[in-house]
């Protein structure tokens, strides 16, 4: 890779009061697939089509995280950690979805609350990280509008349980992946690929953000709410031509980044004429009033950033989408997944929303930011990731984004959705037979960098 000052206490210094973090998620880490009265999940399912995930693997185990939480919060500790991002698994606390609470679901996330904050951590659950209880897709999942009021009354219940202690609260962790990968192109649970058809798939969740974020400051008057949204700056090839081109990026962006941050920030969606979806050409999906609850204040937007994406005009005039994704010109390094390691997209990211949205944007967390890398304890390659992602963090700061915190993904390797146990992202390397968590190098410098900035 190429070289950069890794030395943690050379990093540029972020503002005082900044939050430092790790995240993870409930399906890709907690296991105990069955047990305490858990109902299933779409993910529960979709890992047992044949050939859904690369060799088989399910997160039945993961690492166990639902028996070994206290081992996971030690390490935390011992990490520094201000806060912790989690998600809570709908189908644990509510197993059909809606109606009947699983009590021994709600103590579960009882005693992780407590013991983070017997650490001196702030717990951030996320409380939709794409583990729909199966029983709500059968009923159509996120193309049927009840689902949206059906994850409110989830929010509340949570917040009744745990608002005395957490303060804050995400709502949904990227709804453009979930929609795209799991609806428009089958790669993720619950598999459908309705292409173009998923569209609904975004307007359902946005409204059961607005919903939820009604319903967690009815219950916790004190909180802060977020969503967490995957964004990507849009870049063309240097030999793009630019008419087509420069359309095609445009379409992407706002299907990518605008159709999910516009309605939040600004109560209206983007035009979406380029999907055939002009104004009154939502077939009666979005209905008075829904863009109001949509676009509540929020007391932060959470980003999560891995790369940049590059676009050109289709190649197919009749093609479905109006872009062709397309791989840089440059020879960028390269994550074990093979996305291109590109810091400097993140401060582009980061000051594109400053500049498009201005003071419509409230103060920004790096939600998830990381990378993976090859199995083994010493790993360089992601400590120079980190440390060109949080330089560009403090580079987008030194330029009036309001950034308050940020979050590597991950605390520790887990399930990668369609990529099983073959991506590790984790400064805590996990053996997947035994569950043996041991920290990386990765992990030691980013204790040091915490208590660097500290100091």
């Amino acid at each position: 890779m190429t070289t950069r000052s890794t030395d943690a206490t050379r990093i540029p210094r972020l503002p005082a009061g900044f939050t430092w973090g790790a995240s993870t998620a409930a399906y890709q880490i907690e296991g105990a697939a069955d047990e305490d009265g858990k109902g299933a999940s779409v993910w529960d399912t979709f890992v047992r089509r044949p050939g859904a995930v690369r060799d088989g693997h399910t997160g039945d185990i993961a690492c166990d995280h639902h028996r070994r939480f206290d081992e996971d919060v030690t390490l935390m500790r011992q990490l520094g950690l201000d806060a912790y991002r989690f998600s809570v698994s709908w189908p644990r606390v509510l197993p059909t979805g809606a109606d009947r609470v699983e009590p021994r679901g709600l103590d579960f996330y009882d005693r992780l609350v407590d013991a983070l904050l017997d650490a001196g951590i702030e717990p951030t659950p996320t409380l939709f990280h794409w583990d729909l209880p199966q029983a709500l897709e059968d009923k159509g999942g996120w193309l049927n509008r009840e689902t949206a009021h059906r994850f409110a009354a989830y929010a509340a219940v949570v917040a009744e349980r745990l608002g005395d202690r957490v303060k804050r609260w995400i709502t949904l962790n990227e709804p453009f992946i979930h929609m795209s990968f799991g609806y428009g192109f089958g790669v993720h649970a619950p598999g459908h690929a309705l292409m173009l058809d998923a569209l609904p798939v975004a307007h359902h969740q946005l409204l059961g953000h607005g919903l939820a974020t009604a319903a967690l400051r009815a219950t916790v008057p004190d909180g802060q709410v977020l969503i967490a949204n995957n964004c990507t700056p849009v870049r063309m090839l240097p030999d793009a031509r630019r008419d087509k081109d420069v359309a095609a990026a445009h379409a992407y962006d706002i299907l990518h980044n605008r159709l999910f941050n516009d309605p939040v920030l600004t109560g209206s969606y983007p035009d979406l004429s380029a999907y055939g979806m002009a104004d009154g050409q939502w077939g009666g999906v979005v209905r008075d009033g829904d863009l109001a609850t949509i676009s509540a204040p929020l007391d932060g937007l959470g980003v999560n950033y891995y790369n940049p994406t590059w676009v050109t005009a289709p190649a197919d005039p009749a093609a479905a989408l109006p872009f062709d994704l397309a791989e840089p010109a440059e020879p960028y390094e390269r994550t074990a997944f093979d996305w291109p390691v590109v810091p400097d997209g993140l401060t582009e990211l980061l000051t594109g929303l400053k500049d498009r949205y201005g003071d419509g944007l409230p103060p920004v967390w790096i939600t998830e930011n990381g990378c993976s890398q090859p199995a083994g304890l010493h790993d360089p390659a992601r400590i120079e990731y980190l440390a060109g992602h949080i330089t560009a963090v403090a580079r987008a700061v030194s330029l009036g984004v309001d950034v308050r915190g940020y979050f590597t993904w991950s605390l520790l390797d887990n399930f990668e959705w369609a990529e099983g146990y073959h991506q590790r992202f984790g400064l805590v390397e996990v053996d997947f037979d035994t569950c043996r968590r041991t920290p990386r190098a990765s992990f030691e410098w980013y204790r040091d960098l915490i208590a660097s900035q500290r100091s």
